[in-house]
C-alpha cells in the first residue's frame, strides 16, 4: 500500500493521472523485468534469507495448481487460473492429484 501510494503521489505530481497500468517492479527503462533478473535478483535471495532450499520460481506455479486442485476447485477453474489452452492439458498435468481428490470427496459425502 505504501508503495502504491508513493507512486501516486509521484504520478500525481508529474501530471499523470493514473498508476492503473503501471507495472509493480519494473526492470531497467521501465519495461517488464526478465524472469532473470527476478530470480537472481529477488527470489532466490528471498528463499536464502528465509533459509528454504533453492528451487526454481516456475515450481511456484506447479505449487498454485497441486492446492488448488486438492483445494476441490474444479479442472476449468483450475484451467483457467493457470492459462492451460485446454482441460485436457490441466488434466494430464495434475491427473496424479484428481485420483485423491475423488477419494476425499466420496469419503466425504458417505460420513
Amino acid at each position: 500500500m505504501e508503495l502504491r501510494d508513493a507512486r501516486m503521489l509521484e504520478a500525481f505530481q508529474s501530471g499523470t493521472p493514473s498508476v492503473a497500468d503501471d507495472l509493480v517492479f519494473p526492470g531497467e527503462k521501465s519495461s517488464p523485468i526478465s524472469v532473470r533478473a527476478l530470480s537472481e535478483n529477488y527470489f532466490l535471495p528471498s528463499l536464502e534469507r528465509a533459509n528454504l532450499r533453492r528451487f526454481r520460481f516456475h515450481d511456484l506455479r506447479h505449487t498454485l495448481g497441486s492446492l488448488l486442485i486438492e483445494a476441490g476447485a474444479p479442472l476449468p477453474f483450475v484451467r483457467d487460473q493457470m492459462g492451460h489452452s485446454s482441460i485436457q492439458i490441466t488434466a494430464d498435468k495434475y491427473v496424479h492429484l484428481l485420483a485423491g481428490r475423488n477419494v476425499r470427496f466420496i469419503d466425504r459425502r458417505t460420513h
